[in-house]
């Protein structure tokens, strides 16, 4: 495991929610929508988020107990420099799954294509 993987691996879903939701409200999507798209990846329901921010839970810990949507590697394209589809480490591409879902959602994308409905 390298270093940013390691550095991804121990953040706290808690301390990058605060984040994903200004960067949404800030466009003009809502807290609702950011939870579903987040459910639709972790199958977390607004219920389990809140215990897992209230928890403190590391990314590692995060998705360890998600149940990735199956469709998740349809989540394809280039975030923070990287091609997700790319990116080796399973729990690095995870985590850039849902940043990539945020993005999406913040830049007014249709919610069926960010849930790859389609």
């Amino acid at each position: 495991m390298n270093k940013q993987d390691e550095r991804i691996a121990k953040m706290t879903f808690a301390s990058v929610y605060p984040h994903y939701v200004t960067k949404v409200e800030k466009k003009g999507r809502t807290k609702g929508e950011l939870h579903r798209v987040i459910e639709w990846l972790t199958g977390f329901d607004e219920e389990k988020l809140i215990e897992l921010i209230d928890e403190n839970v590391t990314f590692d810990l995060f998705f360890k107990n998600a149940n990735l949507n199956t469709n998740a590697h349809l989540i394809t394209g280039v975030i923070c420099g990287y091609r997700v589809e790319e990116i080796e480490n399973p729990l690095t591409q995870q985590v850039r799954y849902l940043d990539k879902l945020v993005d999406e959602l913040a830049r007014g994308r249709k919610m069926d294509k960010i849930l790859r409905s389609n």
